[in-house]
């Protein structure tokens, strides 16, 4: 590796440790803004949401001037390709943060004394899972990475479970609709986080190993 070359690498991994530090407080931001019903809080992520989006383009054009300037191969370019793949699903968990912190803004305007379902578990598997794989970006750790991959469907099944409560809600009190869908969208919202956070695990596992995982369910287990 050249050493502008080496530089450029440094700088990079710095960069997407960056966002993925913002994104992650985003995320912890929303999820404690629906469960404290805390408008101000929920719009903190909701304007932060411009500066994550100017941080992934800055990102994205680095990759391409890595690329374009310095042509790496082996594992230097996988790293770059990896970086590039992990760059834009931060930023759309960036987004589904942004989406959770906009029914916390609605949840809070309707009069209600608690929140009629528990989101506890389903906030702390989605959180975990997000902060699984970003270690593992960190510490350049496919062990870790494959633990993620293997929890995808505890997340699903617990969505699901969610989603059923919510339509007897629904059944019971046809008038209060309204207010129930605004839970179900953060449901839906902490299984995306919880997906997009596989994504990042199954690219960490390709930077590493050059070994792609996508639609291959065995696979994390196997090596778990």
């Amino acid at each position: 590796m050249s050493i502008h070359l080496n530089k450029e690498i440094d700088k990079l991994k710095k960069q997407i440790l960056r966002l993925a530090a913002m994104v992650e407080e985003d995320v912890r931001k929303a999820v404690q803004a629906v469960n404290t019903r805390d408008a101000n809080l929920a719009r903190e992520v909701i304007i932060k949401d411009e500066d994550i989006d100017t941080y992934e383009i800055n990102l994205e054009e680095e990759c391409l001037k890595i690329l374009a300037l310095h042509q790496p191969v082996a594992n230097d370019l996988r790293y770059v390709i990896s970086c590039m793949k992990i760059n834009s699903d931060l930023e759309r968990v960036g987004d589904l943060a942004v989406n959770i912190a906009k029914r916390a803004i609605a949840i809070s305007k309707i009069q209600e004394d608690t929140v009629p379902v528990d989101f506890t578990k389903l906030m702390d598997e989605s959180q975990g899972m997000l902060k699984r794989s970003l270690d593992a970006l960190i510490e350049l750790d496919p062990h870790r990475a494959r633990i993620v991959c293997g929890q995808d469907d505890i997340v699903d099944d617990l969505n699901k479970k969610m989603k059923s409560q919510i339509i007897e809600f629904i059944k019971a009190k046809p008038e209060r609709t309204e207010y129930f869908l605004f839970l179900l969208n953060v449901s839906k919202n902490l299984e995306r986080i919880g997906d997009y956070a596989t994504n990042i695990a199954e690219d960490v596992i390709y930077m590493i190993e050059g070994c792609i995982v996508r639609h291959q369910p065995n696979e994390a287990s196997e090596r778990s």
